[in-house]
């Protein structure tokens, strides 16, 4: 990537507070970096590092009660901050364009796409006003929306979450933008469409000579777009470096630990090394290293003094004592060896006895229409799937948004009752089973959701939600139960103090450890984890995904893992199944589907996954189009419309089981 030398983009020793008096916080303390024109600037870090607060600095959208106290702001050598609010108008959406992590939240939800943009038009390309019109299906056609012009008159409800987040790019990109502030705006895609969303920032990128601000915590998407990379924590940064520095020689222990805390299936067998305790808050006032309570290496002087910004070879800086050429300290403390700790990890296990049996499940919705409520179709969430889960093992089920995974699952725990087929829970049929039989049924299955605030009561304290199942299930007294949660916080890591407190106490992390006691309590057989890592920090994610083995190990629980992050599947799974509108495509063992993938689903979804270690060289397969309706899938193989190798027959027959090994299936015909 050709990268000019000059500077567009000077942030000098900015420093932002909200609130005031004993409620004052400082999310961003003395921040300073610098962004070239024509340059991907990546800032990394956990939630609650100030990232997001460092755009709206930028953008000066701070919130109600929020302040810069100190520092410049400066674009092309104009100080931002000293601007009025009429001048700042000009600014936003012109020489700076911003896009949002969630789209459906920051798009107009009563007015069509086209008029959004010639909205922003209107303000910002004066120039276009005589042929708005053409201008705006220009923007949709340079960000790839297929039949623009159509597109443009429909609402953004009517749109995948891919093209949302591709209008957002066009409203962004009206303006002609100097510089593009991404924040994390691919965090809530599926793989293959972030894939298309950053070659799309990348084309744009080379195609405009906007420089882009890519605000993100995903290491991989770091690897494959920035040229430069920032490291934040707790308000101040910790190391700028470019990629390449970043990736081969990181100086900061923070920079470390999040690159060993990534799951891989190097690592299987292994527990992932976490980063203990969470991000300080804003208000906190410290006297040393802001690392310091969760850093490894830590010594008197990390507590006591903080550490100066110390520049390196090549414009590498960082924050970090152990990097002071002016201070001599002790060898032994300058390892950075940490040895893994190698556990019983489930990933051994021999295939057993089956103790789910899905056997050609259906599960369709009646779609309705008319005073009547005829039934006109259906949306065949889950069409025909069969699969087998041992006892004691992980099942991953993978695929991309809309494909029927969360529904199967919910099929499997009978929340849903399935429409055809069976699912045999040790050797009992579950949909036989009504009222009473199936509810004592239930406790030897629980499932942990994707997001563990919004599946937990936040009027109920946190003993009283673990307790609810075991009285549900009338297990035990009050006493004995009490003694179970106690037993339970204890299991997952948390302390005794939490039985008192409320959901919205507890970081993310830790809302997920209570749910995950909440899903043990009634000691169950099977859990069904959907996407329970999705929402947490890499630290957080390896804190969960280390708790998930050494309970399924010591407890022999087996898991259906509902993901679309493949580096999780790879640590954690030993059997993978690829869903595609509702159809399995692809199941075999974690070597099998993951190195040598046969369907073209398969090899497509894994070429789209960003990866520290491979994307130099990786070869991208792009899918044609989105997800197809399950309410009217494709004639022949659902997948032809999108593969690269389709043929004639693919058109009109759905392709049979092709065996490739005793535990390797595939649906294609060119096995």
């Amino acid at each position: 990537m050709s990268v000019a030398n000059d500077v567009l983009l000077s942030v000098e020793h900015l420093t932002v507070e909200i609130g005031s008096g004993s409620r004052r916080v400082r999310p961003i303390d003395d921040v300073s970096f610098s962004i070239r024109k024509g340059e991907i600037f990546s800032l990394l870090g956990e939630s609650g590092c100030g990232k997001s607060m460092t755009a709206l600095s930028i953008m000066r959208l701070l919130p109600a009660g929020g302040r810069v106290v100190s520092g410049r702001i400066l674009l092309d050598g104009q100080d931002l901050l000293q601007l009025s609010e009429t001048g700042m108008r000009s600014v936003r959406g012109g020489k700076i364009g911003m896009i949002f992590q969630e789209p459906m939240t920051s798009l107009n939800p009563v007015m069509t796409v086209g008029a959004q943009i010639a909205e922003s038009l209107q303000v910002h390309d004066p120039d276009s006003s005589s042929a708005i019109d053409a201008r705006v299906v220009e923007l949709l056609d340079a960000v790839g929306i297929p039949d623009p012009s159509a597109r443009a008159g429909e609402y953004p409800h009517q749109l995948s979450g891919g093209m949302k987040q591709r209008v957002m790019i066009a409203m962004a990109l009206a303006g002609k933008p100097e510089l593009l502030i991404a924040d994390e705006p691919t965090t809530a895609l599926d793989v293959t469409i972030q894939a298309q969303v950053l070659e799309l920032l990348q084309q744009l990128q080379r195609d405009t000579g906007m420089a882009i601000l890519f605000i993100t915590h995903d290491l991989g998407v770091v690897s494959q777009l920035a040229d430069d990379i920032a490291v934040m924590y707790a308000g101040e940064l910790v190391e700028v470096a470019s990629r390449d520095t970043f990736f081969e020689n990181n100086k900061h222990p923070y920079s470390a630990k999040l690159m060993r805390a990534l799951p891989s299936m190097e690592k299987r067998g292994f527990q992932l090394e976490i980063i203990p305790g969470v991000v300080p808050s804003a208000g906190t006032e410290f006297s040393g290293c802001r690392f310091a309570d969760r850093c490894h290496r830590v010594i008197d002087l990390c507590r006591q003094t903080e550490p100066f910004w110390t520049e390196l070879a090549g414009a590498h800086g960082v924050r970090c004592h152990f990097a002071d050429p002016n201070l001599s300290l002790p060898a032994h403390e300058q390892q950075d060896a940490v040895p893994e700790i190698l556990h019983e990890h489930s990933v051994v296990a021999d295939l057993g006895e089956t103790l789910v049996d899905l056997d050609s499940v259906n599960v369709y919705f009646p779609i309705q229409r008319g005073v009547l409520r005829r039934v006109v179709g259906h949306v065949k969430a889950v069409d025909g799937v069969s699969l087998k889960i041992p006892k004691g093992r992980t099942l991953a089920l993978v695929g991309e948004s809309g494909c029927g995974k969360t529904t199967l699952g919910k099929g499997l725990l009978q929340l849903i009752r399935p429409t055809a087929g069976s699912v045999t829970f040790e050797g009992d049929d579950l949909g036989a089973l009504k009222g009473e039989a199936l509810r004592e049924r239930r406790k030897d299955f629980q499932i942990i959701f994707q997001d563990p605030y919004s599946s937990m009561n936040p009027r109920m304290q946190v003993g009283a939600i673990i307790e609810e199942g075991m009285k549900a299930q009338n297990i035990g007294d009050k006493a004995s139960r009490a003694q179970r949660v106690l037993e339970l916080l204890g299991q997952v890591g948390l302390p005794e103090d939490c039985l008192d407190r409320y959901p919205h106490e507890f970081s993310g992390g830790q809302r997920q450890r209570i749910c995950i006691a909440r899903a043990l309590a009634v000691n169950p057989k099977l859990i069904v984890c959907d996407e329970p890592t999705s929402a947490l920090d890499v630290s957080v994610q390896a804190q969960i995904l280390n708790l998930l083995a050494e309970l399924q190990q010591s407890l022999g629980l087996t898991y259906l893992f509902i993901t679309h992050n493949i580096s999780v599947v790879s640590y954690l799974a030993h059997e993978v199944a690829v869903m595609y509108l509702g159809r399995i495509v692809e199941r075999g063992t974690v070597e099998e589907v993951l190195v040598n993938p046969q369907h073209p689903y398969t090899q497509a979804l894994l070429s789209a996954v960003p990866s520290v270690d491979s994307d130099s060289g990786r070869d991208i397969i792009r899918l044609e189009g989105d997800l197809p309706s399950p309410s009217n899938p494709p004639s022949g193989c659902h997948f032809h419309q999108r593969c690269p190798h389709r043929m004639d027959r693919c058109e009109t027959d759905y392709p049979d089981e092709a065996s490739l090994s005793d535990t390797h299936v595939a649906r294609c015909f060119l096995l």
